[in-house]
């Protein structure tokens, strides 16, 4: 390396400076920093505020040469170069540097793209919930290939070899705001993804899912085999059950299999479809499969039981069952499941 730079410093300056450039960024990279100390390194080298962003976060780290974050407004950047991992676009980093720009300018963000995608890939991005729904589908597509896979895994921060769930939501509340309670001490990331919320976690807790929202929560295997299975618990939700586990499903889960012409032309789904349109009947049909107990039912309603089972006994003769009879009452819960299913 000495022989090396013994011959460029004989050919001008420039090859010189080049050549402590990179000496500099393969110090950096021995040091295994993080992007914040690399960009406070090369904002103190260019001696002009420096900045490196990641698509999959969107955050941008400005440092000015003093060392800090930089707290002047964004100037237009005098250099860019981009970040490649694998030769996929990650990221950008930039000077802005004031006045005409410096001939080692280029060199220097060259070495800082190579060392900022060399952190990312040991550590992958810095935390945030929110990631690339293009990442994210990625991970749970199951047109990707496992290295494909692995490679945006460890994009958004997923250590190799730890088992990811992946969970499906539909929510009002930000997003982000929902994923960060589920697991607020473990890595979480989360975008939308056609119309459903995903969210990517090593470990989650089911009971801190806060009100109003629904979630199908798929098993800890592949992330792509968990996610079809968090899009079928999801449709096994209900107000009285807002998170359905897809493990704890059992053969039930297999109604989501089922054809939806065979489904809806099933005598039974097609009379609680036709009960439905009763909010008050659809609510006492659905409250009686939840308990299974009249009277239970009757607190639940707030009614006294007589008047509940003169209800219950009203919506037997439209469906056709004998509900106080437990294959009548399984029957009723596999048709107001099923009839769930197709009408979401």
């Amino acid at each position: 390396m000495e022989a090396l730079a013994v011959r460029l410093t004989q050919l001008d300056s420039h090859a010189e400076g080049a050549l402590r450039v990179i000496m500099f960024y393969d110090t950096l990279m021995r040091r295994r920093v993080d992007l914040p100390a690399l960009a406070r390194a090369s904002a103190g080298l260019a001696e002009c505020v420096a900045g490196i962003r990641l698509h999959g976060t969107g955050r941008a780290i400005r440092i000015s040469p003093d060392g800090t974050e930089a707290r002047t407004p964004p100037g237009p950047a005098s250099t860019t170069d981009t970040i490649l991992l694998d030769d996929e676009e990650i990221g950008t980093v930039w000077l802005e540097r004031p006045g005409a720009h410096n001939e080692l300018d280029a060199v220097l963000l060259e070495r800082l793209a190579i060392a900022a995608a060399a952190v990312v890939e040991r550590y992958g991005p810095a935390r945030t919930t929110m990631a690339d729904p293009a990442l994210v589908e990625l991970v749970v597509s199951s047109d990707s290939d496992e290295a494909a896979r692995t490679r945006a895994l460890r994009l958004l921060g997923f250590a190799a070899g730890l088992p990811v769930r992946v969970v499906a939501v539909r929510t009002r509340l930000p997003l982000d705001h929902v994923a960060a309670l589920l697991c607020p001490a473990r890595p979480v990331k989360a975008a939308a993804v056609a119309d459903v919320g995903v969210i990517l976690a090593t470990t989650l807790d089911p009971d801190r899912f806060p009100a109003g929202v629904r979630a199908g929560i798929g098993a800890a295997e592949s992330p792509d085999r968990s996610w079809l299975q968090a899009r079928a618990a999801l449709r096994f939700t209900t107000p009285r059950l807002p998170v359905v586990r897809h493990e704890e499903l059992g053969a039930l889960a297999l109604l989501a299999d089922v054809p939806e012409a065979a489904a809806r032309d099933n005598a039974d789904v097609a009379a609680v479809d036709r009960i439905a349109g009763s909010p008050e009947d659809l609510e006492t049909l659905d409250t009686y499969c939840a308990v299974g107990s009249l009277r239970r039912a009757a607190e639940l309603l707030h009614l006294h039981h007589s008047s509940v089972a003169r209800r219950l006994d009203q919506i037997g003769k439209v469906l056709g069952i004998e509900l106080t009879e437990p294959t009548g009452l399984f029957r009723a819960r596999l048709a107001l499941t099923t009839w769930r299913l197709l009408n979401g």
